[in-house]
């Protein structure tokens, strides 16, 4: 924690802008050493200042801005400071040599991170979600990883875990005065504050539930220009002639929905219309119908006819991912790069099957999903200590009994949220991170 350490912070590669990060004591004294400001940099003080970096070797200079957060008010809790340049790979090698050479380190996988969790500006689970953030693959994931960075997950839980521990201090009192006629806390008070506690520990479990599962079936769409064999490849997958299929261009107007099954997920397959250029209301609305629907699909199966390549599909929403397909691929060569497919021959037709399984497995695995996992396995424990505790009060079992479950609940929340950890722990959490978060 008393080295100061250096990433770049941004992608790598050129681009308008890069983003060199460094936390510790030496940051801002580091960074201002080799930038012009036009003026003095003040160190103790949050500031941005423009100006230029002086490098060695590089004759001119380089136009740059530069950050500064005096510590605490800093995300890792430390000094920290930012170097803002045009991303230019030979610049910021440049760059970051110079810092390393001067006093700071290159930092570790997710070390930044791990800095503000250790200096208490973020508990474990949101420390997790800022992984979930970087690896969301869609914006449910995004936005329940959002949802966790602001501390929805644990922030009902730190009210829970102070009044555990003023709880346990009552009980444990009542123990240190068991000769003594003197009542800190009365059965029923017991019962009511636990039972509120089960009632708290129970939400956030919902909660876990809720975002470990998807709220629809995984969508795979079959998109092209029309007829170009969709419907044959698509009848071909579900193994039904389920869509109309013609040489008559424009034969599917809606699209068409069947259930599959892929290792228990169950899986939307959907045939959609043909795109042309048309003047028939009814078809150009199932072009517009079909277009909506493309933006909330999973995963494209973009077909192509084999003997006709350069009919491509258009307009395919760019955050969804994409098999491309040759068709008909019994009647002519398939282009390169192209999964060849034949609805009559059925060539490639359990190769896509695999493909799209393929997809299916990494969609199921959320971003979070490690974070959930272990948060799950400290809230079940916990309620059942908590049900314990309520238990051993309802049966009038010894106090010394109530005490154990109670510390047991409190050792559950701690390793929850961090307060208690190992840095077993800490290094299979932060390893996933990439370097420079």
């Amino acid at each position: 924690m008393q080295e100061t350490i250096v990433a770049l912070s941004s992608a790598v590669g050129a681009g308008a802008r890069a983003i060199v990060r460094l936390s510790g004591p030496k940051s801002a004294k580091l960074a201002s050493s080799i930038f012009d400001a036009g003026g003095p940099v003040a160190c103790d003080r949050r500031a941005l200042y423009s100006g230029h970096l002086r490098l060695p070797n590089i004759n001119n200079p380089v136009p740059a801005d530069l950050y500064i957060w005096p510590a605490p008010r800093s995300y890792t809790g430390q000094e920290m400071a930012e170097v803002h340049l045009v991303s230019s790979p030979p610049l910021v090698d440049c760059l970051i040599t110079f810092l390393l050479t001067n006093g700071a380190r290159a930092a570790e996988p997710g070390e930044f991170t791990l800095r503000a969790f250790l200096s208490g500006k973020l508990d474990l689970p949101r420390a997790e979600a800022v992984l979930g953030v970087i690896e969301a693959d869609n914006r449910k994931q995004l936005r329940d990883a959002l949802k966790q960075l602001a501390g929805g997950l644990t922030q009902p839980l730190h009210g829970l875990r102070d009044e555990l521990l003023n709880l346990l201090a009552d009980v444990e009192a009542a123990l240190d005065f068991a000769d003594e006629d003197i009542a800190f806390v009365s059965p029923e008070e017991l019962l009511a504050r636990l039972a509120k506690g089960m009632a708290q520990v129970s939400l956030v479990q919902k909660q876990l539930q809720s975002r470990g599962r998807s709220d629809r079936p995984f969508r795979v769409a079959l998109v092209g220009p029309a007829n170009v064999g969709k419907s044959s490849l698509f009848n071909a997958l579900v193994q039904v002639r389920a869509a109309l299929v013609s040489s008559h261009p424009g034969t599917t107007r809606d699209y068409v929905v069947r259930h599959l099954e892929f290792d228990g997920t169950i899986v939307e397959l959907i045939d959609t219309a043909g795109q042309r250029r048309t003047e028939d209301e009814i078809e150009s609305q199932a072009q517009r119908l079909a277009s909506e629907l493309l933006e909330q699909t999973d995963l494209l199966i973009s077909c192509v006819d084999a003997s006709a390549p350069q009919q491509g599909m258009t307009g395919l929403p760019a955050r969804t991912e994409t098999i491309p397909v040759a068709t008909k691929c019994d009647l002519a060569e398939p282009p390169p790069g192209l999964l060849a497919t034949s609805a009559v021959t059925r060539q490639g037709v359990q190769e896509l099957r695999d493909r799209i399984r393929e997809y299916i497995l990494r969609r199921n695995q959320p971003a979070l999903a490690p974070s959930l996992s272990r948060c799950q396995h400290h809230v079940d424990a916990c309620l059942e200590h908590l049900r314990r505790a309520h238990s051993s009060v309802l049966f009038k079992e010894p106090v010394e009994i109530l005490a154990l479950e109670l510390r047991g609940a409190l050792d559950q929340l701690g390793e929850m949220v961090g307060a208690v950890y190992t840095d077993d722990l800490l290094d299979r959490i932060f390893s996933r991170f990439c370097i420079g978060k």
